[in-house]
């Protein structure tokens, strides 16, 4: 049976290890081609122990299945506050849907929704008015890019979110089979809570 918590805190520190695993799995994939390491990802994922932070977390039985991250836009400044320095809305207005990962399997039965709808309820409990993301951008022409590939833009836009023209801020992963890490562009999303 499929079941969905949030976790904040030590909840999410218990759950490092599964989350860590799921963010390599799941970002390997188009688009991200992220050729992750495990060290590094527990490391990232501790900022999501601290306070205001989330994980929306499913699992089928024992097992983690996907997960949504998200915290104050402030935790994130260094590397977004260039993007956003334009913008009318003050970061600590915004709260920031990080990640969500969702092993292929589940796709298509409302996890996306509950992962959304999660993180959107403790963002309002936090008292934010404004609710963004980034995808990352990767060229029509890529040649990993699978054929039968369907972008998520109509899932954000029924959710409400619309693209922040030239809100886009950049970010470095090493590629699946690249030997150093490139910086990617990534788009951000917004609206309002």
């Amino acid at each position: 049976m499929i079941r969905t918590k949030t976790l904040i805190g030590d909840a999410v520190a218990a759950a490092l290890d599964d989350l860590a695993r799921l963010r390599i799995a799941v970002f390997r994939d188009w688009p991200y081609l992220y050729d992750g390491d495990p060290g590094y990802e527990r490391d990232y994922l501790r900022a999501y122990t601290r306070p205001g932070a989330v994980v929306v977390a499913a699992w089928d039985g024992p097992r983690m299945i996907g997960a949504a991250t998200g915290a104050p836009m402030e935790h994130h400044a260094e590397d977004f506050a260039a993007a956003f320095a334009d913008r009318p809305e003050p970061l600590s207005d915004v709260f920031y849907c990080a990640e969500s990962v969702l092993l292929p399997a589940y796709r298509g039965h409302g996890l996306g929704h509950a992962f959304f709808d999660g993180r959107e309820a403790h963002a309002r409990a936090l008292g934010r008015r404004w609710s963004a993301f980034c995808s990352v951008i990767r060229p029509v022409d890529h040649p990993a890019r699978p054929a039968d590939y369907r972008p998520l833009d109509g899932f954000w836009r029924k959710r409400g979110y619309q693209p922040l023209p030239g809100v886009v801020s950049r970010f470095a992963w090493k590629d699946v089979g690249e030997m150093a890490e490139t910086d990617k562009p990534l788009q951000f999303w917004i609206k309002p809570l």
